[in-house]
């Protein structure tokens, strides 16, 4: 409750299901259509920003791209933020992909709720953030 979660997601069905299930477990969901947007409103609100659920399959900027721009700029949460890939492909190759680009976690696509919940608890005990 009160978790503040960027959703990268291109797909218009997956996000507004994204955003649906964080609304309905109380997280406040900042959506964004590509990795570049992603990545510009994390600059732009990183403070604001408790965790990320990032796709790896977008146009304009994929998810690994994103996740080490993020990685590697100077912002103090660049290192710490928890991010959690979200992909159709959950073969080992794709998992171990997700963890080599910077990314915390994975969980696949259709997202079933009781992970998503486990996903989101994980990755905000990553950084002890109390919500």
């Amino acid at each position: 409750k009160g978790l503040r979660v960027l959703v990268a997601e291109d797909g218009d069905i997956n996000r507004e299901i994204m955003e649906a299930l964080l609304d309905g477990m109380g997280a406040v969901c900042i959506p964004a259509v590509n990795g570049r947007e992603a990545l510009d409103i994390w600059r732009a609100r990183h403070e604001d920003i408790d965790l990320i659920l990032m796709d790896v399959q977008m146009p304009v900027m994929n998810g690994y791209e994103a996740t080490s721009a993020i990685r590697k700029s100077a912002h103090p949460q660049a290192k710490s933020i928890p991010i959690i890939a979200m992909t159709a492909n959950a073969f080992t190759e794709d998992v171990n992909a997700a963890l080599a680009s910077g990314m915390n976690g994975h969980i696949a696509k259709p997202v079933e709720y009781k992970k998503l919940c486990q996903a989101l608890r994980e990755g905000v005990n990553i950084n002890g953030v109390e919500k």
